[in-house]
């Protein structure tokens, strides 16, 4: 694995999960990016830049040129190796595994060298401090691109992949469902998905603001509300699963065979962490 390091940021992060070849909910962050002022030099993607949508290419070039930071999620790396499957940790002969094998073979059909090769590049993981805490930026877990590390989990499987994170906060993605966790006085963030909705019955993607403060940083959620119509119809267009098309427009997912019990009792309950605010404090640095 790869790590690249982003020195230290002074000003606001906007962090988003996987844009899933999504160029409309692209488009929704770039705006948002623009509301906010914040810089493409501050934006970090946590991998997976295409999926269960249609537009792979485009999705792929509007990361890739805009100045913004990525890293390998499990697609990215099946593609750059010339795999055969997507690589996301789904059981064998599941909804979700008969289904990626479908919009898998699309993303690489469709794809670009220059892109392929945008992806081959990219590092797995990313560092930066920000108010003297360090962050990393991971797809999965920490050692393991595809492991699913749902809000439900048992504290210690938190606090193991922390310990190996060397870092204070892990930013991390795969889930799908956004969520920030404190384990003692270390924080597991991921921002949710960019490019589908988080199974809570509403069309709302999610993204994190990262803000220095004085004692620390600030995290908070944000939902955007991207123009799913045009998505669905590029999906269904394309002959790719439906249900990935439905669930764009409903707000639930086409399969819950992923699921832990937790996170499935939660379908179709609207997230409630718009504007959420969660504080990493500084003092976790006294135990260097």
């Amino acid at each position: 694995m790869t790590t690249v390091d982003l020195g230290t940021f002074d000003t606001p992060v906007l962090v988003c999960g996987g844009a899933y070849g999504n160029l409309q909910a692209l488009e929704a962050l770039a705006a948002y990016q623009s509301e906010t002022g914040i810089p493409g030099s501050h934006v970090i993607h946590t991998g997976d830049a295409v999926a269960y949508c249609a537009e792979t290419e485009a999705a792929t070039q509007f990361i890739a040129t805009r100045g913004w930071h990525s890293i390998k999620g499990n697609v990215e790396e099946q593609i750059a190796a010339g795999a055969q499957d997507c690589g996301c940790g789904f059981e064998e002969g599941s909804a979700c595994d008969v289904a990626s094998a479908r919009w898998y073979a699309h993303a690489v059909s469709t794809l670009s060298p220059a892109s392929k090769a945008w992806m081959a590049a990219l590092p797995s993981h990313l560092t930066f401090q920000m108010s003297g805490l360090r962050a990393r930026v991971v797809h999965g877990s920490v050692n393991q691109t595809n492991r699913f590390m749902w809000a439900s989990l048992p504290e210690a499987d938190f606090a193991s992949e922390l310990d190996a994170s060397a870092a204070d906060l892990v930013i991390a993605g795969h889930t799908g469902i956004a969520f920030t966790r404190f384990v003692g006085r270390r924080c597991w963030h991921n921002s949710g998905s960019l490019g589908m909705p988080a199974n809570d019955g509403t069309r709302r993607v999610w993204v994190s603001v990262l803000s220095p403060a004085s004692s620390g940083i600030t995290i908070s959620h944000h939902a955007l509300e991207p123009d799913v119509h045009t998505a669905a119809a590029a999906i269904r267009r394309d002959g790719l699963p439906t249900g990935y098309a439905d669930g764009l427009e409903t707000g639930l997912w086409p399969s819950l065979d992923i699921l832990p019990q937790t996170e499935r009792t939660a379908t179709g309950h609207a997230l409630s962490l718009d504007g959420a605010s969660f504080r990493l404090a500084r003092q976790v640095i006294a135990a260097e």
